[in-house]
């Protein structure tokens, strides 16, 4: 049992991350919190597909001498990393304007508090 839990600890940090993010996204009222959380949330979904991807004894798809290229076995997918490089690069700046937008709301309403902008917004 130990043994399983062992081998598949990115699968349950992969589960801690995206719980703490959900709770960060869903129960926290400040909008800096919750922005946490969803950052907390991507990066949870990040290392899943880039576990996923992983290949045990595999190298980088660059043809070598040493191994065939006919045994794809030898070789590790590049698409799923290079889609979690790209959505690495877009978090970061989808993050860079959520929080050009907080400090615009904190601003104009004094306040981050998601009760408080509903009351303060109507």
């Amino acid at each position: 049992m130990l043994d399983f839990f062992m081998g598949h600890y990115a699968y349950w940090f992969t589960m801690i991350l995206l719980s703490v993010g959900l709770y960060g996204m869903l129960l926290k009222k400040n909008l800096v919190k919750k922005t946490i959380g969803l950052t907390i949330f991507q990066g949870g979904v990040i290392l899943f597909f880039v576990s996923v991807a992983m290949k045990e004894g595999a190298t980088v798809p660059v043809k070598a001498d040493g191994l065939p290229v006919s045994e794809v076995s030898n070789y590790m997918n590049a698409l799923p990393h290079t889609l979690m490089l790209t959505a690495i690069v877009v978090g970061v700046a989808t993050l860079g304007v959520a929080y050009a937008l907080l400090i615009k709301i904190y601003n104009r309403y004094g306040t981050l508090n998601e009760e408080e902008l509903i009351d303060k917004i109507q």
